[in-house]
């Protein structure tokens, strides 16, 4: 298995170990996705996305900055050494978003616990009914990688000169503006030359990722040539990310994704569906 991903066998064998930290990464929103399953891992801390957040901007969820963000994963007591399985609750979700965080911040020791709770579950895991709330404070220390995020101006810069793929996890009605925005105030339709790759196409029916090179040919991109992934304020966009990392194919996720690009006067928009 790729070293982004671990599977609920091998995260139950690692469970326990002293520079371990299982995360909870559940994140939901009205009308979102519901549990999967019940509980938490035994001894895992939670970690969530509207918490850790850039507090300043209105956008929802933005990546704090990286003296932030030390200090949050400080205060959940990780180190610069400790080993991070992150999961959540639905399958596989927001637990992407979380990975993805991390790895912005320079920590690469973090792993998606694939297909999540329930998968644990389905393996003989045991659960608790409540997180872990006592730890000593962290030393964690971030190390931003601009890298792997992209803003609005990149994502403009690619539409005009072409040297990065944009691609949208969201589903096709919502692409191709065929069904209205779920966030008031935006505007349908998609970026200049996005491609369309739905994150649930990459799910099979137990939420475990389905690592398909032959899914992004499908979708049109280009294999070796720079990606931005987008959604809609971006935490499915890093399950697609999370596959191409599994692919060994870097991309930077859009933090603003639709909600800022749909939001704005002055955007380019294009409306029907994608043309590989």
């Amino acid at each position: 298995m790729p070293a982004s991903l671990i599977s609920a066998a091998e995260a139950m064998a690692a469970h326990g170990e002293p520079d371990i930290v299982f995360l909870d990464g559940s994140w939901t929103f009205p009308g979102g996705p519901q549990h999967g399953a019940a509980g938490f891992i035994p001894g895992s801390r939670l970690f969530d996305i509207d918490t850790v957040k850039d507090p300043a901007n209105p956008l929802p969820h933005m990546l704090p900055d990286a003296d932030d963000f030390t200090r949050h994963a400080r205060e959940r007591g990780l180190n610069t050494d400790t080993r991070l399985i992150v999961y959540d609750r639905y399958g596989l979700f927001s637990a992407a978003r979380v990975w993805w965080m991390f790895r912005a911040m320079g920590h690469r020791s973090i792993a998606v616990l694939d297909g999540g709770l329930p998968a644990w579950i389905e393996a003989g895991g045991k659960v608790s009914k409540a997180p872990a709330t006592h730890w000593e404070l962290g030393n964690f220390t971030a190390h931003y990688q601009p890298g792997l995020v992209a803003d609005r101006r990149a994502v403009e810069a690619a539409i005009r000169s072409g040297d990065s793929q944009i691609l949208d996890a969201r589903g096709k009605a919502r692409f191709a503006a065929r069904v209205p925005e779920p966030r008031e105030g935006m505007r349908s339709g998609h970026m200049p030359g996005a491609r369309n790759l739905p994150f649930t196409s990459l799910l099979d029916e137990r939420g475990r990722l389905m690592i398909d090179a032959a899914r992004f040919d499908a979708a049109g991109v280009e294999r070796g040539k720079p990606v931005i992934t987008t959604c809609g304020s971006g935490v499915t966009a890093c399950i697609l990310s999370l596959a191409l990392d599994c692919l060994g194919q870097p991309s930077a996720v859009y933090d603003g994704s639709w909600s800022e690009w749909g939001s704005r006067p002055d955007t380019e928009i294009e409306t029907g569906r994608a043309t590989p």
